[in-house]
């Protein structure tokens, strides 16, 4: 699950995606629906999605290039 989640969010990446509000909701929907796939608690994933969004942001500059 780990690595598609990591794969799913790097195809989806943009140069500004930070700043963008509709690349985030996109990038949460894509996060939400792979924790689903795999069962993952439904009252736990909007704080998995946060996390995964905040690591995300902080490995960014590393994916970019």
């Amino acid at each position: 699950m780990a690595c598609e989640l990591v794969e799913t969010v790097r195809r989806n990446l943009t140069i500004d995606w930070t700043q963008k509000e509709s690349v985030k909701a996109n990038l949460r929907r894509l996060v939400k629906r792979l924790l689903r796939k795999y069962g993952y608690s439904p009252e736990k994933q909007e704080k998995a999605t946060v996390t995964v969004l905040e690591q995300a942001e902080s490995l960014c500059k590393n994916w970019a290039t």
